[in-house]
């Protein structure tokens, strides 16, 4: 009884806390209700029961928008254009900025969602217009330098997007250098394409110094260099590659024998093979490797070769080049049988993929340097492996 009594005791002002805390939340969820526009009930009850055109009908007919109100519109803004109805979330944006009772900041918030259900229906010259409007108030500059560099890499506005890429990464003090070194190489091969080789360079050198790891910069350098008839700086630059990333060594083994070939020194090429093949055991350096062998040396040679490599590395373009030696070879029943395994890895080479994202596993045949999936850069790499090479 007596521990009954001190708990009572001890409880009773919870109780009254309690009591009160209630009585002042109905007090003042009455207060706000007298506050709000009888009308928003109405438009919100609409929203519930999915009649968006109504409810629109109803934000739009009042003339109130102050600080209780702005955010219901902006929040049935976001509603529309996150289920795809852009046209409506365009209209109640549109709406709320018209309402001069905006202060600056409802007004920047409400430009910013507009350029976003600008940019979701394709009006991208539009949005663009508000994203900078936003950036000279100095106001979401953050998500409007972000939503900007979407938009001049959907134009392929190379010149702005490193612009506002450098500007972004002032403002959010995030790191854009691989990206913006992308941008750059942008602009080289679009100068390459038109003949403009001076200027490529230039547009090289600025890659290289925004990320002096840029395999593309590279890539693009060395076939400068070739257009110009200098293949020995063509070679270096293609080798630079081991270097920054030797993931994309691939990419580079067939215009570095067209190099060495040009220069009549394919020795020299196949030992520079030999060395990174022990190294990276890639399927596709062996390959060539193999070829040069029974090019240069003896195809018996090169059989035993790639034979012993993949009793090593066991890969299906391995698979298929040894057979593919070995049926010069054979005749008869030999033959036939051979010749039917080499349509099965024919056929399992031919749908395979080559590159993989390795950000959201999008597959590809051809290497891309922003990916189609998830619109990142330099995350495609070739696939390694039995079923990859």
């Amino acid at each position: 009884m007596h521990l009954e009594l001190n708990i009572f005791w001890l409880l009773l002002p919870v109780a009254a806390l309690s009591g009160w805390w209630i009585g002042r939340f109905a007090q003042e969820t009455k207060k706000l209700s007298k506050n709000i526009h009888p009308e928003y009930f109405k438009g919100l009850n609409f929203v519930l029961n999915e009649q968006p055109d109504k409810a629109i009908e109803v934000f739009i007919r009042m003339v109130e928008v102050d600080n209780e109100t702005v955010e219901t519109h902006l929040a049935l803004g976001n509603l529309f254009r996150r289920r795809g109805e852009v046209d409506r979330a365009i209209r109640i944006h549109q709406n709320l900025i018209a309402r001069r009772t905006l202060n600056q900041g409802q007004r920047a918030h409400a430009l910013l969602e507009l350029g976003m259900d600008y940019m979701r229906s394709g009006l991208l010259d539009r949005a663009e217009k508000l994203f900078l409007e936003l950036v000279d108030l100095d106001l979401y500059q953050n998500e409007a330098y972000f939503n900007l560099l979407e938009i001049y890499q959907q134009e392929k506005d190379w010149e702005n997007a490193i612009i506002i890429a450098k500007k972004f990464e002032t403002v959010s003090g995030k790191n854009l250098n691989s990206m913006i070194a992308q941008f750059f190489c942008e602009v080289a091969e679009n100068e390459l394409d038109a003949g403009i080789l001076s200027s490529a360079k230039e547009q090289i050198h600025n890659a290289m110094n925004a990320n002096s790891k840029c395999v593309r910069a590279s890539i693009i350098e060395a076939k400068i260099y070739k257009l110009t008839g200098k293949i020995e700086q063509a070679i270096e630059s293609y080798q630079r590659l081991e270097l920054q990333d030797n993931n994309y060594i691939t990419e580079i083994i067939l215009p570095l024998y067209e190099c060495y070939k040009e220069l009549d020194n394919v020795d020299q090429f196949i030992e520079y093979l030999r060395k990174i093949a022990n190294v990276y055991g890639n399927i596709n350096i062996l390959l060539i490797l193999t070829e040069l062998i029974a090019e240069h040396e003896d195809k018996d040679l090169a059989i035993n070769f790639i034979f012993q490599e993949l009793r090593n590395r066991a890969t299906v373009q391995g698979v298929d080049k040894l057979i593919e030696y070995t049926l010069s070879k054979s005749e008869g029943e030999t033959y036939k049988r051979l010749s039917t395994i080499k349509k099965l890895t024919a056929k399992l080479i031919e749908k395979k993929s080559i590159y993989k994202c390795n950000n959201c596993g999008f597959d590809a045949k051809m290497l891309h340097w922003k990916c189609p999936g998830c619109k990142q850069w330099e995350s495609i790499k070739p696939i390694y492996g039995v079923a990859g090479e």
